[in-house]
């Protein structure tokens, strides 16, 4: 009897810290990829259009793979995805971990050029493409779970530095739709647990739910249920850093309005806090409690969740509802970072006739 309730609270014990594990997990890329989103060039913007057409994306891609996975082998189909995933990943891994990489390289001055091409790589790259390829390759052959939450956290943290909402309300009708979309393929199918227990790729986060256990069986959430809400957080820490630049104050002399800088080194330290970033520390709450709640559901009921069915209400709860606490719901409503690019361009635009004028005048 104390054998057995000594192996019932290990279990208990790893579970929790399986679940703990998993929340911190999810938190960390959000809050990297945020940052990271401030300063990365080159993204691809999602439009409204864009928004709309995910769900339906998704769920023709969805169910192509979950026939796939009826119609033939499953370890034929998951050698194709784990080699597709074998490039993008140690692609991911290169980017994400570059800085740190870079940072033990600071006066390399010698570049390798890579035959037929213009390309010229650093030490530092060969290093990350070195580390990144070890790791895919190392992954590829052992199906560790510890190195499929390293890329599936680069991925994570890629996608959201290099996706970008133009708008509040695309952020609105991009979780809306995937709300929906999630409820469907989780609730009213088999397709989604179906895919996701068969498909043996790096698209999930795995964590053991017994630590303690020789054999583990594992506790997992969609890298979707992370980079999804995770781009709508970056959008409202954009949203914040725009809103405090544009607050300051201005010189007495006449100037041409400009862009709000968003693309400059932060020391993030000194920059969370309330008074600077509050719709980014809330939104990153609620995102947090929207998971936390996932969880306790799927404790208690025994069944997967649709985590967006949480995560959904919690984000878009969180920030309207410190807009209409702090009477900002016309301003996040009508928040464009589009409009601020098009006022950028204005603003340069104006600022170099008047340059031309100012010589003319000089002549």
């Amino acid at each position: 009897v104390e054998t057995m309730e000594a192996e019932a609270a290990s279990a208990a014990t790893g579970l929790y810290i399986a679940y703990a594990s998993i929340i911190t997990m999810a938190l960390i890329p959000i809050f990297i990829g945020a940052w990271q989103s401030l300063t990365e060039s080159g993204k691809e913007t999602l439009s409204s259009q864009d928004a709309y057409g995910v769900p339906l994306i998704g769920s023709a891609v969805l169910f192509g793979l979950y026939l796939l996975f009826k119609i033939f082998s499953k370890e034929h189909i998951n050698l194709l995805l784990s080699i597709y995933f074998l490039a993008i990943g140690a692609t991911a891994i290169k980017a994400t971990f570059y800085p740190l990489v870079a940072a033990q390289f600071k006066d390399e001055k010698k570049s390798i050029q890579l035959p037929y091409t213009d390309i010229k790589l650093g030490n530092s790259d060969v290093a990350a493409y070195a580390l990144a390829g070890a790791f895919a390759t190392f992954h590829f052959f052992t199906k560790n779970w510890i190195t499929n939450n390293i890329i599936g956290l680069s991925f994570s943290i890629r996608g959201i530095a290099m996706l970008s909402l133009n708008s509040y309300k695309v952020g609105c009708i991009l979780l809306c739709g995937l709300f929906f979309y999630d409820i469907f393929w989780v609730f009213g199918t088999e397709v989604m647990v179906s895919v996701a227990t068969s498909f043996d790729a790096p698209i999930k986060l795995l964590f053991p739910k017994n630590i303690f256990a020789e054999v583990y069986q594992f506790s997992m959430l969609g890298l979707g249920d992370i980079v999804i809400p995770g781009l709508f957080v970056a959008l409202l820490l954009r949203y914040d850093i725009n809103k405090k630049e544009s607050s300051r104050p201005t010189s007495s002399k006449p100037a041409t309005p400009k862009r709000p800088r968003r693309n400059r080194s932060l020391d993030i330290t000194s920059f969370v806090s309330w008074s600077r970033t509050p719709y980014f520390i809330t939104t990153f709450i609620g995102y947090f409690l929207g998971l936390a709640t996932t969880i306790f559901v799927m404790h208690v009921f025994k069944a997967a969740q649709p985590a967006l069915l949480y995560l959904v209400p919690a984000c878009i709860a969180s920030s309207m509802g410190l807009a209409v606490f702090r009477g900002e719901v016309a301003d996040l409503l009508n928040y464009s970072e589009e409009s601020s690019s098009s006022d950028a361009k204005d603003g340069a635009t104006s600022d170099a006739k008047d340059g031309a004028t100012s010589e003319t005048k000089q002549e």
